[in-house]
C-alpha cells in the first residue's frame, strides 16, 4: 500500500550495524547501538532495532487509537497507552518479528476498546506495513 501524497518525511542513517550508531538527518535523534544478550551479543547501553521499532509502532498506535477514539466520539482517559512486545526469532531464512500489542484504555468498557484497537489496527500505518508479513497480536489489558 503506497500513500497518495507523502504528508512527512524523514531519514535516519545508521553505521556499524548492530553495533553502531544511528543518527536523523536533523540531528535530532541519535542513538548508540548494541547487540542484545539474547541475540548473542554483549548487550550494553545501546539500544536495538527491535526496541526503536517497539518505541515507534506504540506511539503510532496509540495515535490510532486517539484518532478511532476521537471519531467514536468515545473519551479517552489522559493515561490511556500501549505497549508494544516485539521478538525477533529464526525462521527458515533469516530471521522474522513477531509483535504483541497491549492496550491500556482504563475505565472504557472492555467491548468498547476492543472495538477501538480494532479499529486503531486497520487504520495505523505500522499495522498496514506489517499485515500479512509480522504476526501481530492485539490485546486490551
Amino acid at each position: 500500500m503506497t500513500p497518495e501524497k507523502i504528508l512527512y518525511e524523514t531519514s535516519v542513517t545508521a553505521h556499524g550495524g548492530r553495533e553502531g550508531k544511528a543518527q536523523s538527518t536533523d540531528g535530532s535523534f541519535a542513538v548508540n547501538l548494541s547487540v542484545p544478550k539474547g541475540l548473542g551479543g554483549p548487550g550494553g547501553e545501546g539500544t536495538n532495532p527491535e526496541q526503536l521499532f517497539a518505541a515507534g509502532y506504540a506511539a503510532c498506535f496509540l495515535g490510532a487509537v486517539k484518532l478511532v477514539a476521537r471519531t467514536s466520539k468515545i473519551a479517552l482517559p489522559d493515561d490511556v497507552s500501549i505497549t508494544a512486545k516485539v521478538g525477533i526469532g529464526p525462521v527458515s531464512v533469516g530471521y522474522a518479528l513477531a509483535v504483541e500489542l497491549v492496550a491500556s484504555l482504563p475505565g472504557i468498557e472492555r467491548a468498547v476498546a476492543e472495538e477501538v484497537v480494532a479499529g486503531a489496527h486497520e487504520r495505523c500505518p505500522y499495522s498496514n506495513a506489517t499485515r500479512g508479513n509480522v504476526d501481530v497480536k492485539l490485546m486490551v489489558a
